[in-house]
């Protein structure tokens, strides 16, 4: 059983909860924002921000770290699902909500990746092949689609946004049900025109510019 934290750990651990939330909003908003806009969005001072965090590149590498813990939380959760197409279904909803992607669009390339994020990128590749996989096999999803496209998929709902964030998730709702539509096997579908995408084709963007 967990012990509960002293006054002073519980307050570091809100001010880090803060933190991370205000950084997210502020670094997907403007990447190139100073960290001091960050201290002043979570309503903490500079050098508590800074006790937790040592520079802006060590704050934007946590950010995309727990993305990557929550991509693959929601994989295995889905994973754990009987039904294949529900399973994918739930995957695809899941990832969405949590808007992991928003971080990639934002903020690939401004920072350098530790080998612990790339074991967990390379994990998160596992489990998304193994839900497609599944799906294919059991004749629901269409076979021309490839892990890479995935990320792409979700890098476009990540663009939709409404005048707030009930409406955000009311116009990402309607064009995951779209996607999904589209994705469904069997139906009436053309091939899709194009090679698709290629393992690692995007990898090089987290190469710190």
């Amino acid at each position: 059983m967990a012990q509960p934290m002293n006054g002073r750990r519980a307050q570091a651990a809100r001010n880090d909860s803060l933190i991370l939330e205000a950084a997210r909003a502020v670094f997907v908003a403007d990447p190139e924002a100073p960290i001091a806009a960050v201290a002043e969005r979570a309503g903490v001072g500079i050098s508590a921000l800074y006790r937790r965090h040592g520079s802006k590149e060590d704050l934007l590498r946590r950010l995309c770290h727990d993305g990557l813990l929550t991509y693959i939380d929601v994989a295995e959760k889905a994973l754990a699902v009987d039904d294949a197409w529900e399973a994918f279904a739930q995957f695809v909803a899941g990832i969405v909500e949590a808007d992991t992607h928003a971080l990639t669009i934002s903020l690939a390339g401004t920072f350098t990746p530790t080998e612990e994020m790339g074991a967990l990128a390379r994990r998160s590749g596992e489990l998304v092949t193994a839900l497609l996989q599944r799906a294919q096999d059991a004749g629901v999803l269409r076979t021309d689609l490839v892990p890479e496209d995935m990320g792409v998929l979700f890098e476009e709902l990540a663009t939709v946004r409404g005048r707030d964030e009930a409406r955000t998730a009311e116009l990402r709702e309607r064009y995951i049900a779209m996607m999904l539509d589209g994705l469904r096997s069997p139906a009436a579908h053309r091939p899709l025109p194009g090679p698709a995408p290629q393992p690692g084709e995007f990898a090089g963007r987290w190469q710190k510019r």
